[in-house]
């Protein structure tokens, strides 16, 4: 599989809108999940670890997902991270890691996978009973929040309430969202919001 963010790995974390925009999506994370010490955690589309590097400190164990090696391997090089958070380049909407964890996050990543409905049931098959979701993304947008045609975006944002549906269909529950940022960019202002919900204990 082509590494579509080999080059753009290098100077990721000095981009400050997205320094804002990670930081903004973790403190909602922080705010809106019960964390604790023995929870164990997947991070998808973890990145360079932007969102891992503020839930480590409250969890036990965070696998950062991700298909590009080289984001996973800046991830990697960051002391803070060493110990708390093993890296899985592997896609695991295609190839599951047959564990389930307490949580699944992830910041602005769903908009590259393109099958939606499976992407979903994969998270659920990948939490425990009870485990909770973190998801962030774009609300709907015209297609301007990338300025330029990008390889790998399958969709312009998310309509709330559709993936709410789509969250319920595959058996979770208490589904809220809360707006976690909205992007300024030259050309209008893009929210985001955080998908909060829980696997059914069933």
């Amino acid at each position: 599989m082509t590494d579509l963010f080999k080059e753009k790995s290098t100077d990721w974390d000095a981009n400050e809108m997205r320094k804002k925009m990670s930081q903004a999506i973790g403190a909602a994370i922080l705010d809106n999940v019960p964390l604790n010490d023995q929870m164990t955690v997947i991070d998808f589309g973890a990145g360079t670890g932007l969102i891992s590097s503020q839930v480590a400190p409250f969890v036990k164990k965070i696998t950062a997902v991700d298909v590009s090696e080289s984001m996973l391997e800046k991830l990697m090089s960051k002391p803070d991270l060493q110990g708390k958070v093993e890296i899985l380049c592997q896609d695991i909407t295609a190839h599951p890691i047959g564990v389930e964890y307490d949580l699944i996050m992830s910041a602005m990543a769903m908009h590259h996978v393109e099958d939606t409905n499976n992407m979903v049931q994969k998270f659920a098959d990948h939490l425990k009973p009870g485990g909770h979701i973190a998801l962030a993304d774009l609300d709907t947008e015209d297609g301007g929040f990338h300025a330029t045609p990008t390889e790998g975006v399958f969709h312009q944002g998310f309509d709330r309430g559709e993936f709410a549906s789509k969250l319920k269909e595959v058996g979770f529950r208490d589904i809220r969202f809360v707006t976690a940022h909205v992007a300024e960019r030259k050309n209008g202002a893009y929210p985001i919001f955080l998908a909060l919900g829980t696997k059914t204990n069933v």
